[in-house]
């Protein structure tokens, strides 16, 4: 397309051209010529009756005289620029007004035939070798009495008429040249307006397909093409975005990878060299096992992420008493919730609310969101859980009292692996996946969750979910 479509349009240019040149040289003089024959002819014809019905129609008749007659044919030859004749049945010439009139001479037309026109009102010919050019002649009969007296004919030169044939053409080719000036504005217009900026977006194209996903596409345009061109600049960004996202996917896995098997191997290759003697394995051994738990635990978030995928994920959805599955999560945390001095408070809507989602996927949201509840916590402090209900419709919050979070940091929280400043010394064991997995299943059942935190006051997280029928047969 880059190479040929503008010499397409170039070409089509010059085809219009030719075929509009073809078309007025072969068709429109021989059109234009018909035209004014046929005009002119039932014009000459239309006088012609006109005369043969007064001014000659009375010569027959004695009405007028010969010379009256010829001074009138005179005045209307020079208006008509043409020559009228008054001809007797026999090919007599009685008048003609290119001629003087001599009564004396007789002229005669050899071989006279009146029905010459019969099919039509006019002929075009030499009139029966009277004239040394082509004229246009036509033949209007002069009755009296009912019958037949003489004939008035008139006649016109051919080449009058080519030359009014010829000035009509002459505007047949200014009106293509007109017509050629116009395309070639609408080409330069297509050039600018459609080609160039679709030349700008191939040359994009083939450098969004090279891997240069940086590249800017420049468009000024408000149209369909702008609107492509501002399309392709959102993809190759998104695209760009994401390889960027992938890179820090892949360092970040690298990182949490590598310090805990750099540890593990660290430890092993001192206990089997001796730098650490074997009444010391136990406590050494300890330690490897909680790095490989931590290993373990980041695969299994891994894996859990990757599954989350929210256009293929199978949800298996159930109606059941979301307070219940709030009891029971929190209590699973009651060893570490005493070792912390940090109290739990529930504040729940009714004795029993069900809602209509995934049972197991839900609850790892209330575990994972209360697993970092804690962690941020202060010692002796308190975490509230709580429901409550509006139309259709079930809103669950888990808000401490810990250490908050930044501003700046509230909107990448629910990145992979990312982990704010400040929770860094917190979380020693945390794979920075906790929240990724809560915001993936929440969004894999259609709804939200939100987060309101204040730096060094705490964090509330508020989730929503679909608001069970069963609720309505229990309050029946």
């Amino acid at each position: 397309m880059r190479k040929t479509l503008y010499l397409k349009f170039v070409l089509a240019y010059f085809i219009f051209g030719v075929f509009g040149f073809v078309v007025i040289t072969t068709f429109v003089p021989s059109m234009i010529r018909d035209r004014l024959v046929r005009e002119k002819a039932e014009s000459l014809y239309s006088e012609a009756t006109l005369i043969a019905n007064t001014y000659a129609g009375g010569l027959y008749t004695s009405e007028t005289t010969l010379d009256t007659v010829k001074l009138q044919l005179d005045a209307l030859s020079i208006y008509m620029n043409s020559v009228i004749r008054i001809i007797n049945p026999s090919g007599r010439v009685v008048l003609d007004s290119s001629t003087t009139l001599n009564p004396d001479e007789v002229t005669m037309i050899d071989s006279f035939d009146p029905t010459i026109t019969s099919g039509s009102y006019y002929v075009i010919d030499h009139f029966f070798g009277s004239f040394d050019q082509d004229v246009i002649s036509v033949i209007a009969p002069i009755v009296n009495g009912y019958m037949v007296r003489g004939y008035v004919t008139i006649h016109y030169q051919m080449d009058s008429l080519e030359k009014s044939a010829n000035s009509l053409l002459s505007i047949s080719y200014i009106t293509l040249i007109i017509l050629l000036m116009l395309s070639l504005i609408i080409l330069i217009f297509f050039t600018e307006i459609v080609y160039v900026p679709l030349r700008r977006i191939t040359y994009a194209t083939e450098q969004y397909a090279s891997g240069n996903m940086h590249y800017e596409l420049q468009v000024d345009s408000d149209d369909e093409i702008g609107y492509l061109a501002a399309c392709l600049n959102f993809m190759a960004s998104e695209i760009a975005r994401s390889e960027d996202d992938q890179k820090k996917f892949i360092a970040n896995v690298s990182h949490d990878f590598r310090s805990p098997l750099t540890s593990i191997r660290g430890y092993l290759e001192a206990m089997q060299d001796g730098t650490i003697p074997p009444e010391m394995f136990q406590k050494y051994l300890g330690i490897v096992l909680n790095e490989t738990e931590r290993l373990t635990k980041l695969t299994n978030s891994l894996l859990t992420l990757n599954n989350l995928n929210t256009r293929g994920m199978i949800l298996n959805l159930s109606d059941f008493d979301i307070n219940e599955v709030i009891r029971t999560t929190a209590a699973s945390f009651e060893g570490t919730c005493r070792g912390k001095y940090i109290s739990i408070e529930l504040f729940l809507t009714g004795d029993v609310l069900f809602v209509n989602a995934d049972l197991d996927k839900i609850q790892q949201v209330l575990y994972n969101l209360i697993d970092n509840a804690i962690k941020f916590s202060h010692n002796y402090s308190s975490i509230r859980l709580e429901t409550s209900e509006k139309k259709n419709k079930v809103f669950v919050s888990v808000k401490d009292t810990g250490i908050g979070i930044p501003k700046d940091d509230l909107k990448l929280i629910w990145d992979r692996f990312y982990k704010s400043d400040s929770s860094r010394g917190k979380d020693k064991k945390g794979t920075g996946l906790g929240l990724s997995i809560v915001k993936e299943i929440i969004n894999a059942h259609g709804e939200h969750i939100n987060v309101i935190s204040t730096e060094g006051v705490g964090s509330e997280f508020i989730f929503s979910l679909q608001k069970s029928e069963m609720n309505d047969l229990i309050e029946d």
